[in-house]
């Protein structure tokens, strides 16, 4: 099905690509798998788009995915924790919490810059900040609504504060911290192209952007694939990890 569903899903594609009439407006399957190609390799002694190979673009944003996700994860769960155990900690920094997941990356990437320049460390800064909200609210509320009946039990046996937390409330909150882990990737990913707006290149976000900027269309829709396909891949990792890592999610 999935397959037959990858199939259509192409058909339907080259049908716009030629309704449509334009490769600038719409390129078609057979373009953009000649870019593909094209960024791949070196050809006539051009090698890959702005002296990078496609796959060199993709390797440096997962880096900076992978660390900006990093830092705002960790930050996330430590703020999580925190959030969950103790009342007026979380009563005066959740409406801050909420208000930095409400904001656009764009909309403080700028000052970001101001204050970091425009090297890596705005982007990582930006990548980190766009992850931390979603563990942060995740493990509150996991943490928060640990089971009472397992928590009093453990403190009933002599267990301290940080006995409980650890080996009675962590693991009770395993399963929905590791769903904002999923989703802080996520929201990772999805401002990598806005991360690598300004000294993007080499960067996939930024050779997406450069590309928008001449209407070579067929890049940008390559970029695009292959930010989505590398994205299902750290997903399913990640799936494979929370299968491995809390199997007594769903059974308790």
């Amino acid at each position: 099905m999935r397959v037959l569903s990858l199939l259509a899903l192409l058909a339907l594609w080259q049908l716009a690509a030629v309704a449509a009439g334009n490769p600038s407006f719409v390129p078609a399957p057979r373009a953009v798998w000649d870019q593909l190609v094209l960024l791949s390799t070196t050809h006539d002694g051009v090698r890959g788009y702005s002296g990078h190979l496609l796959v060199e673009h993709l390797a440096i944003s997962l880096r900076r995915i992978l660390i900006g996700s990093a830092l705002g994860v960790g930050a996330g769960l430590a703020l999580g924790v925190v959030l969950g155990t103790v009342p007026w900690i979380r009563l005066v920094a959740e409406p801050a919490v909420t208000f930095v997941r409400a904001l656009p990356p764009l909309a403080y990437f700028s000052l970001l810059i101001i204050w970091f320049g425009i090297d890596e460390t705005p982007k990582l800064w930006l990548l980190a900040i766009a992850a931390l909200p979603p563990v942060a609210v995740a493990t509150a509320a996991a943490v928060h609504g640990a089971p009472t009946g397992l928590v009093e039990a453990a403190r009933a046996l002599g267990a301290s504060r940080r006995d409980v937390i650890k080996d009675v409330v962590l693991p009770a909150a395993l399963p929905e911290i590791f769903t904002g882990v999923r989703l802080a990737v996520g929201v990772a990913y999805s401002s990598v192209v806005a991360a690598e707006t300004v000294n993007g290149v080499p960067g996939i976000g930024g050779m997406v952007r450069d590309a928008q900027r001449y209407l070579q269309t067929d890049v940008v829709v390559l970029g695009l694939l292959a930010i989505g396909l590398s994205g299902l891949l750290i997903d399913g990792l990640l799936r494979v990890a929370e299968n491995r890592l809390i199997p007594w999610r769903g059974r308790v």
